[in-house]
């Protein structure tokens, strides 16, 4: 997975990409589907040899990179975490997954913690980048944190299963896309892996901040490498024209944060 995420990112950056994210835990298979201690010896330190590994690439290539790993703070203390990389090869930085679920098929908090670095966003030389991930994307308060904190694109990389949520993909993200005026990066995993029956659908893509999909919806059977042209300008043109920002009332928002 670590060699075919490697030949993703040359591909792309021979196409142009100046930024690339990869899947969820994108270098093994979705072990959550499953309640099973080895899969902790997935988790590595961040930064760390897969980090570094990745620095060298990013440098090589001239591309932003989002890595998401399965991060180990110290021992027993583990994380679904996102690395940033620079253009440069430079690590600026991690997202924790804050919001960790607990159903069949995604035993989550059998192997992560809640994020505790909050909702940080990254200067990059491709703008500021901010990363939500997978199940966070249900919870509006953290896209908005980004938003406020400046992102212009937020990476949200997934591993989600067909039902239900295959409606809620299409709808969540470019509803947030407009509620927080940037631009989305919403990846997904492929196919049936062998620790269980989640049929995990694809359909990865971009959004605006208009909440048009940028390009077409990516397969919902094959992998792909799905690159699109974004225009950073139409973040001015759309926060001039809804003045969401400057309209809100966080004066009135407090008991939003009451348990």
């Amino acid at each position: 997975m670590i060699k075919a995420h490697e030949d993703y990112a040359r591909d792309a950056a021979a196409q142009g990409a100046k930024v690339i994210c990869f899947q969820e835990l994108f270098y093994g298979p979705y072990f959550c589907q499953v309640q099973d201690a080895a899969f902790y010896e997935y988790a590595e330190a961040i930064p760390g040899p897969t980090t570094e590994r990745f620095q060298a690439l990013a440098a090589e290539l001239g591309m932003v990179m989002i890595l998401p790993m399965y991060e180990k703070e110290q021992e027993g203390v583990l994380y679904n975490t996102a690395a940033v990389l620079d253009a440069d090869g430079t690590y600026l930085g991690k997202y924790r997954k804050n919001h960790i679920p607990q159903v069949k098929g995604f035993w989550e908090k059998f192997y992560f913690r809640p994020g505790n670095l909050g909702y940080p966003v990254f200067d990059t030389a491709v703008g500021r980048v901010g990363v939500y991930i997978c199940y966070d994307r249900h919870f509006p308060e953290g896209w908005r944190a980004l938003g406020l904190n400046g992102a212009q694109i937020v990476f949200n990389p997934s591993a989600t299963s067909r039902g239900l949520s295959s409606y809620l993909w299409q709808l969540e993200q470019p509803a947030s896309a407009v509620a927080n005026e940037y631009f989305i990066g919403a990846i997904n995993r492929v196919g049936v892996e062998d620790l269980g029956e989640n049929d995990f659908y694809g359909q990865t893509y971009f959004v605006d901040p208009e909440g048009k999909f940028v390009g077409e919806v990516g397969d919902t059977h094959n992998p792909e490498l799905i690159i699109r042209d974004l225009d950073l300008s139409l973040l001015g043109t759309v926060r001039d024209r809804w003045q969401f920002y400057r309209d809100r009332r966080p004066d009135s928002y407090n008991g939003l944060v009451q348990p």
